[in-house]
């Protein structure tokens, strides 16, 4: 393997591992909102603290919801039962 290659491996890698982490505290913050659910933009909020744009926090949370991780109502999401 090329020396660009597995730095590509790496990246991908470091990349997956983010986003779990990502997901992993975004769940745990909907968890802790309990029965009334997290305000959307509280949580966004919350990860452009960390970089995170508007695109990819509707990516990230239509992921968790298709993943159905997550439940979306209006702009409360809720842990998917």
């Amino acid at each position: 393997m090329e020396a660009t290659q597995k730095t590509a491996v790496i990246d991908v890698t470091k990349t997956l591992q983010l986003l779990k982490a990502i997901g992993d505290a975004i769940i745990e913050s909907v968890r802790s909102a309990g029965p009334l659910g997290a305000p959307g933009g509280h949580l966004y909020a919350a990860l452009m603290g960390f970089g995170i744009n508007l695109q990819q926090y509707e990516q990230i949370m239509s992921g968790l919801v298709a993943a159905k991780m997550l439940r979306k109502s209006g702009e409360l999401y809720f842990i998917a039962n």
